[in-house]
């Protein structure tokens, strides 16, 4: 049987996907290498939505219109390699729901640290506001669920580099690049340009009408800005320096933010949420906040109360005076900086997993000055020895209950210790949640 519409992988995005599709009326079929997880299956079910798992066949997927590839799949696997040879459109699912949004606006944010707070930002404060609005993408719900389920005036959208390589003609009216370091480098050829493009394909489409917001102190972003033109009216936030223009600055503990002209500030020891990131995720929150009409007042109350993220610099206990934080979600090495950079006590850091090329040369400095020791968590922790074992005691562990274990064992009365790993967690866990789960819980054990 011929479909229109093929949808490659079965999780949140394409399971969504092809909710809207049969919403829409189109004929759909969704397939997936893997096991489809029980929870999509029986939706998929429930809906009369057909599909396969364990295989992909050639003959429904390539005798599709169009193809939706779900973010994980890379482009050098085979049946989109032969799709691609098929000239058969090969989009994602952001691009697909976009063709349904109808009058509604978007407030899209990428980057490689700090776009889950920075969204979560949004969302609370476009909350307090009243407006009509659901966060989407890679939290909450995906956008095509989203819009078939349960439509909004706006969305807030979380979305990766992944998800940007297949837009065709997705466009957000607001969008917000938090800053740009390695990551993800091995779907990237390895080429460290081509991810920073694949980031600014958020403002590929973008009208004059449309706002950009983008961190001036980021050099991969303005080393981009100066070999490229682009259309959006661009606002920068920064620490570096103050600025004339509208945009965010720090100033004497003060971040200042102006928008059209229009002046709000908030002291940084008024911010919920602690440290340098932070107060670089809350700039981009206000800015954009700013561009949609949200009273001071409002962006002030959620600033000062928005509560920190599960899996982000989490405080998970305090046992024998030494506190135990989870920051699992801290997948490169930029983050891990920022973690360590924001904590003022001693610190013995939990490392490691499935390594993406990581230069741990980065946080030499910061281990230097606030690592007393590190407990390496992955199957292969060579290049955490290599980086470190002349300057800090480096242990391995196998699982995460021993890990803890030696950083207990290691941590005094008045330090913290750092589930930061600085790299995937495909080795040991399902996922980041997964291995944050496992640690609080092997903390909660001790």
């Amino acid at each position: 049987m011929q479909y229109k519409l093929v949808i490659l992988g079965s999780g949140e995005s394409g399971t969504g996907a092809a909710l809207l599709a049969q919403k829409m009326g189109l004929s759909v079929f969704v397939s997936d290498k893997n096991n489809i997880p029980e929870k999509y299956k029986a939706e998929l079910t429930a809906h009369n939505i057909p599909f396969e798992e364990g295989m992909h066949t050639e003959s429904i997927v390539l005798a599709a219109t169009e193809i939706i590839k779900s973010p994980g799949i890379p482009h050098k696997v085979d049946i989109i390699q032969k799709a691609i040879a098929q000239q058969i459109p090969i989009i994602s699912e952001i691009e697909f729901a976009y063709r349904y949004k109808g009058d509604s606006k978007i407030l899209c944010i990428t980057g490689s640290n700090g776009k889950t707070t920075t969204t979560s930002i949004c969302f609370d404060i476009f909350s307090k506001a009243n407006y009509n609005v659901s966060v989407v993408g890679n939290i909450g719900f995906s956008f095509a669920r989203q819009i078939a389920v349960n439509p909004t005036a706006w969305y807030v959208m979380e979305i990766s580099s992944f998800q940007l390589d297949d837009i065709i003609t997705f466009k957000p009216d607001i969008a917000i690049i938090t800053n740009i370091t390695p990551d993800h480098l091995d779907r990237y050829q390895y080429d460290f340009s081509l991810y920073v493009k694949s980031k600014f394909n958020i403002a590929k489409n973008q009208s004059p009408d449309d706002y950009l917001i983008l961190c001036k102190d980021d050099p991969a972003t303005l080393d981009y800005l100066n070999k490229n033109i682009l259309t959006p009216k661009i606002l920068f936030f920064t620490m570096n320096e103050s600025l004339n223009a509208d945009g965010a600055y720090v100033n004497d503990n003060e971040i200042m933010i102006r928008v059209n002209g229009e002046p709000f500030s908030i002291s940084i020891n008024d911010l919920s949420l602690k440290g340098k990131h932070n107060q670089y995720n809350s700039m981009a929150a206000g800015i954009s906040s700013r561009v949609a009409e949200i009273r001071n007042a409002t962006i002030r109350e959620s600033l000062r109360t928005f509560n920190a993220l599960e899996h982000r610099m989490e405080t998970v206990a305090f046992i024998r005076g030494i506190e135990f934080v989870n920051d699992s979600k801290a997948t490169n090495l930029n983050s891990v900086w920022y973690a360590l950079e924001s904590i003022k006590k001693p610190i013995v850091l939990i490392l490691g997993g499935v390594d993406k090329g990581n230069n741990y040369k980065e946080i030499e400095a910061l281990i230097k000055e606030k690592v007393k020791a590190i407990v390496c968590l992955g199957i292969d922790n060579t290049s955490i020895h290599n980086a470190f074992d002349n300057i800090v005691p480096v242990l391995d562990t196998q699982n995460i209950n021993d890990a803890v274990q030696e950083a207990y064992h290691l941590a005094t009365n008045g330090d913290v210790v750092l589930l930061s790993p600085a790299c995937a967690s495909f080795d040991l866990f399902k996922n980041y949640e997964d291995r944050g789960e496992q640690f609080k819980n092997s903390v909660k054990a001790l």
